[in-house]
């Protein structure tokens, strides 16, 4: 470029043109566009603060409910479990109270299956003494042919016996002497025949009407007593017999109903009476009271 100096001279003087730097642009362009990265940056990590605390909120208001449901829950279960506990207690109250009424109900059975057992075993032994009486006896045929209406008149009062032995245990009610004025008093009524006696503990079979009676066992603490009685070549043993009971049983060619009646009981002796039919044989010496 030429220029005019103040001598009008021309001058010549080189013109430099200067241009900003390009690395200066690209500082700017990327400071620019890390400046609009950071703001969109934190423009959405304010909208992600701003969703997270709106479910944080959300959530918190949530666990609030669900902890009150929770609570509710557990006071229903709680008055559900009382409720319950209380139903329970009062179903094993009752079940305790019906089961002591079961085994009250099972003992008094047991008991009265006890008794009936042993009334039926005592009448069993009856029957079977007098099957065994009875099948022993043997007949005359010379004295059947002679004495029919007799032996039928017999057989039928013994047949009445033996239901009233089945049907009262022995029991022959209003014939009991149970001491010596009551076996007088039976004696003037003359119905049967009465032989007192007093039998010794380990003396022997006594002879006693028309049998013998043997003591062989005293209970004096239960009253209990067991003899055998020999009649008819035969011995019966009378076992575990009480005070006052009808021992009953059959003798003589035509079955004759027996009794024998033990109205006292010591240490070492009994006594008692033997009843027999007016019509059963008599001893050939009838032997005194006491004997």
């Amino acid at each position: 470029m030429s220029l005019l100096d103040d001598n009008g001279s021309t001058t010549h003087d080189t013109y430099v043109e200067h241009k900003p730097a390009t690395w200066l642009v690209g500082v700017a362009v990327a400071a620019l566009i890390v400046a609009l990265g950071g703001l969109a940056w934190s423009f959405g990590l304010q909208s992600h603060l701003t969703d997270a605390e709106s479910k944080l909120s959300a959530a918190t208001a949530q666990n609030a409910a669900l902890s009150e449901k929770i609570d509710d829950t557990n006071e229903r279960m709680k008055a559900q479990g009382q409720a319950l506990a209380q139903s329970v207690g009062l179903t094993q109250k009752q079940l305790q109270d019906k089961s002591d009424e079961l085994v009250a109900t099972e003992q008094k059975e047991a008991i009265q299956t006890q008794r009936l057992a042993r009334e039926q075993k005592a009448t069993a032994q009856q029957v079977g003494a007098v099957q065994t009486d009875v099948s022993s006896v043997k007949t005359d045929v010379g004295g059947v042919k002679t004495d029919v209406a007799s032996t039928k008149a017999d057989l039928d009062a013994t047949k009445t016996q033996l239901n009233r032995v089945m049907g009262d245990a022995g029991v022959m009610s209003g014939l009991i002497a149970t001491n010596h004025t009551e076996l007088e008093e039976l004696k003037h009524k003359g119905d049967r025949n009465y032989y007192e006696f007093t039998l010794d503990k380990g003396a022997g079979a006594k002879n006693v009407g028309t049998i013998k009676i043997d003591l062989k066992k005293i209970d004096v603490k239960r009253s209990k007593f067991t003899l055998v009685v020999s009649s008819d070549d035969r011995s019966i043993e009378k076992k575990d017999r009480t005070l006052d009971e009808p021992i009953q049983f059959y003798s003589g060619k035509t079955p004759a109903l027996f009794e024998i009646v033990v109205n006292n009981i010591g240490k070492k002796t009994v006594s008692g009476y033997l009843s027999t039919p007016k019509n059963a044989p008599e001893p050939m010496a009838a032997p005194s009271a006491g004997q």
